[in-house]
């Protein structure tokens, strides 16, 4: 076999067309298995009929509403021919949410399934045609258009390298979502940079877990597969569970992963034949240094820590010489500092203390910025939000890091997750590295809640059904590099985290219940006092009145 092709495709559509005639297995599932040629005619079929469906001078998006069927794939690749676009719609969305994010991307289209009706019930949406892929009526539709081919489907606007391909919904923690554009020349040359960068052959296999309404299975699972001529093969949806038979069964060789899919997996209970597989790479983020060698000492895969801004706009490659715990370094000719989000002046260098233990985070931890051209495309009409990413110029990431002596970049927390605590400026990801040590968490979330009287306190949320608050109190008396201001106010406790669908920690969801109205039971230290104690109903009324005292009380209801 050869390695990934060396000519170049200016788009996604160039790549679709170039699986017509290829007859080996290009997509599968459990239960099908179809041609990189059959995946093209799908495609064109498909391309022909959106030409049917959309009124001339629409805006040209297909909504997709679809778990990972072989469907989702097959109309990426459609609207990639056709000149349209794919509003990913995330299944976890309800209500006014769910038609507002439908409403918003004006799909003239909505493609979904069955098992995925009910969430339309009631909802208003004008001028959208609803598609149901598993029924005969939808078979009818396309066996009107059988006979299409990718170099003869009409297109609804001119394709090229800038065509809109993508609007993917970037996370809606302060508002609502914001839906990201990305251009058929963007994604073709992310799955160009990826497949070059990792050595996919045609005879690999993409093992797509992770929920394609989300960047992170487009852009960098199913897009390197499409050009160097890989197989891809989809899971409807994540499980830990099923993963490694998957994984023998579709004999796949690289996969994605976002959130905590890494800890879930190493959740599972340990095997003989754990290292029974073809599997060779991991690509994703959020796993931890920890984590991705514990991976890679029970399953033998190296995983590979990236990071890239959703909208494109800042980059850190992952090198072998990475050292443990950062992210990597800029590009070469990239301008990327670490900057003081209300200044813009760059932050300090990192310190470390012999164990590796950041000592001057206060003066390190800031917002990462390109300074450089970038390729961010925009959100969907939305303007304010594209002028605070490109604020003075800059393109602004929104998440917190710091850089250390040899240039490499250390991630600390999304800029939502920043506190102030006591006027001292706080990054959650700082702290969350040093509960993480505490043995009986499985899993660790820092958040900001309101302080009675003026900024935040320090929420934690723990994983750790056996929670002992002695021992919890102890354990921070002694870890050096927590902050006379980090030791959490209060620690919510449970068997697990909420997460969001793409299996990240719902910190959102955190936030707005806050130590009053979440699920799990909720211990804290007092002002003044070392131990934590549970918080109880007499408690929550004092805090009440005492927030009522100092007219913050809204607070507690946002």
């Amino acid at each position: 076999m050869t390695d990934a092709r060396t000519d170049a495709a200016t788009t996604v559509a160039e790549l679709v067309r170039r699986q017509w005639g290829d007859r080996r297995v290009g997509l599968r599932t459990r239960g099908r298995a179809l041609s990189h040629h059959q995946v093209a005619s799908g495609a064109a079929a498909r391309a022909a009929l959106l030409a049917d469906l959309v009124p001339r001078g629409a805006q040209p998006h297909v909504g997709v509403l679809l778990d990972n069927t072989v469907e989702y794939p097959l109309w990426l690749s459609a609207a990639a021919l056709a000149g349209a676009a794919v509003a990913g719609v995330n299944p976890t969305r309800r209500g006014a949410e769910l038609a507002r994010d439908i409403t918003h991307t004006e799909c003239r289209v909505l493609v979904t399934e069955r098992a995925h009706l009910p969430l339309l019930d009631g909802l208003d949406l004008p001028g959208t045609r609803v598609l149901v892929t598993d029924t005969d009526a939808y078979d009818d539709l396309l066996a009107d258009h059988a006979d299409a081919v990718p170099d003869d489907v009409p297109a609804l606007s001119p394709v090229g390298p800038r065509s809109r391909l993508l609007l993917y919904f970037t996370s809606g923690s302060t508002g609502a979502p914001k839906a990201a554009i990305c251009t058929q020349g963007r994604l073709a040359a992310a799955g160009a940079a990826l497949a070059a960068r990792f050595s996919v052959r045609p005879d690999d296999v993409h093992y797509v877990c992770m929920p394609m309404f989300h960047g992170n299975a487009v852009l960098a699972d199913w897009a390197p597969a499409l050009v160097a001529g890989a197989q891809v093969a989809l899971r409807e949806r994540f499980s830990a569970s099923g993963f490694l038979a998957d994984v023998r069964a579709f004999d796949a060789t690289y996969f994605t992963y976002v959130g905590r899919a890494v800890q879930y997996l190493l959740a599972t209970p340990e095997r003989p034949d754990d290292r029974a597989h073809r599997l060779r790479l991991g690509f994703g983020t959020e796993a931890g240094a920890v984590d991705a060698a514990r991976f890679e000492a029970r399953f033998g895969v190296r995983l590979v820590e990236g990071y890239g801004s959703s909208e494109g706009g800042a980059a850190l490659q992952h090198t072998p010489d990475t050292p443990p715990g950062a992210v990597g370094r800029p590009h070469a000719g990239s301008d990327l500092a670490v900057v003081d989000p209300v200044t813009g002046a760059e932050r300090a260098t990192a310190r470390f203390d012999p164990e590796g233990r950041l000592l001057n985070g206060a003066e390190a931890i800031g917002e990462l910025v390109n300074r450089g051209p970038n390729p961010f495309e925009g959100y969907w009409r939305h303007p304010e939000a594209d002028a605070a990413r490109r604020r003075g110029g800059w393109y602004w990431t929104g998440d917190l890091f710091f850089r250390d002596a040899d240039g490499y970049f250390h991630f600390a927390g999304r800029a939502d997750d920043r506190l102030r605590v006591d006027s001292e400026n706080l990054a959650a990801a700082v702290i969350e590295n040093v509960l993480a040590r505490f043995p009986p968490a499985a899993a660790v979330a820092v958040y900001a809640v309101p302080d009675p009287v003026a900024g935040d306190q320090v929420m934690a949320a723990l994983a750790a059904p056996d929670f002992d608050p002695a021992a919890f109190a102890a354990f921070l008396a002694a870890q050096p590099d927590l902050g006379t201001k980090m030791a959490p106010r209060f620690v919510r406790v449970g068997a697990e985290l909420p997460v969001t669908a793409t299996n990240k920690i719902h910190r959102a969801a955190l936030r707005r219940e806050g130590f009053l109205r979440g699920p799990d039971p909720v211990w804290w230290r007092p002002p003044g006092e070392s131990a934590y104690r549970r918080l109880t109903a007499a408690d929550a009324a004092a805090l009440r009145v005492r927030f009522a005292e100092q007219g913050r009380a809204e607070l507690l209801e946002r």
